[in-house]
């Protein structure tokens, strides 16, 4: 009796094993969710990682090659604009300065001397005239000479003038000469790195041929984030826009940022991704916090926005706006849907779905098409 009933139970163990087997390979489990109501933000991203940019940086070197004579500066230093960084051998135009600051000097002592003779010889001139009017023992030839020298003088005071003139042209031009061996701070800033020595000899990089700047200044009192925006995204743009800053250094995404300059024209960098260039500027000072420059960084800029709007995530839409919807009989059905504002998200559903309709969600799992049956995955 005892065998007979555990036959029986065996027997139904099977039976009920394999109704659940194959009740269960009738159905296929996947990934559900519900319609609802939420936010949907239209956004824009860069297409390639964007970069934290310094608002000025200036790589400077003198104008003129020569040997590092003195450096003023220490790398993370703060300098002042018109302030001396660097200067490279320049003896020799220093000594043609001074020559050159003596010469005006001579020649305005020149010109004094030259001045006062030909008001003495106009002097002359003059009284001789007088004579030759009130008496008759100066001749005609007498007074032409006279009149022709106050005016010969005269010449040369106004040529040793203009000698003043040219020296003081000449000294500019030596000045000129001297400040190309000088590298001074174009603006405030911090020296960010020095690439010389003393006694080293250094030059400005010829065309075509990238070299080191002997030093590198960074402003960096204010910060932008660049970054290229794909050319079919870039026209919906406008400055104004807010815009959230992500960086692979930090974990909070920084949300103060506002879209300053949109470039007016398309890189031609890669033929099949042209991009535009867009800056964005952050306001928020804890945003800027603990930034630097060359940090990588994506933005993504807020086109619009809606607060409760019927959405479903973007992993579950197919193409042209199609998704998995389960019916009554939890059997899969293409619906087409109208859609509105879109990210990488949440797709905002215009028509076409109601509240509460369940979609698959997991629609790139192997044997997930229109037509089969399924089941909620656990």
């Amino acid at each position: 009796m005892s065998k007979n009933l555990l036959l029986l139970c065996g027997v139904i163990a099977v039976i009920f094993t394999s109704y659940y087997f194959f009740s269960q390979t009738d159905t296929l489990a996947v990934k559900l969710h519900n319609v609802s109501k939420g936010e949907v933000k239209s956004t824009v991203s860069n297409t390639r990682v964007g970069t934290v940019k310094a608002c000025r940086r200036a790589f400077l070197a003198p104008s003129i090659g020569g040997n590092v004579a003195h450096l003023f500066v220490k790398e993370g230093e703060q300098v002042k604009q018109q302030q001396v960084l660097l200067e490279v051998w320049n003896a020799d135009i220093k000594a043609q300065l001074q020559l050159q600051h003596a010469q005006i000097k001579h020649n305005k002592a020149s010109s004094r001397q030259q001045c006062e003779l030909a008001a003495g010889a106009e002097r002359e001139a003059k009284r001789i005239q007088r004579l030759s009017r009130t008496h008759n023992i100066i001749s005609e030839e007498q007074v032409d000479q006279a009149a022709t020298n106050a005016k010969a003088q005269k010449a040369s005071c106004q040529a040793s003038k203009a000698s003043i003139d040219i020296a003081k042209a000449a000294l500019l031009q030596t000045q000129a000469s001297l400040d190309r061996t000088i590298i001074r701070a174009p603006f405030d800033g911090t020296i960010a790195e020095i690439n010389a020595e003393l006694g080293e000899y250094i030059t400005p990089s010829p065309p075509g041929i990238p070299t080191l700047p002997p030093i590198d200044l960074l402003d960096i009192s204010c910060l932008t984030i660049s970054a290229p925006i794909d050319e079919v995204d870039a026209y919906q743009l406008k400055t104004g826009m807010t815009a959230c800053v992500t960086l692979d250094a930090f974990i909070e995404p920084r949300c103060s940022g506002v879209v300053s300059r949109i470039a007016p024209y398309v890189l031609e960098k890669e033929k099949q991704a042209r991009t535009v260039e867009v800056e964005i500027k952050l306001s928020d000072k804890k945003d800027l916090a603990d930034l630097l420059p060359g940090y990588s960084a994506d933005i993504e800029v807020l086109l619009d926005s809606k607060e409760k709007a019927l959405r479903v995530p973007t992993e579950a839409v197919l193409e042209n706006n199609q998704v998995l919807l389960v019916n009554e009989q939890s059997v899969l059905e293409l619906r087409q849907f109208k859609a509105g504002l879109a990210n990488w998200n949440f797709i905002e559903v215009l028509s076409g779905l109601s509240e509460q309709d369940t979609i698959v969600l997991s629609v790139g799992r192997d044997g997930v098409k229109p037509g089969i049956s399924i089941h909620e995955e656990q």
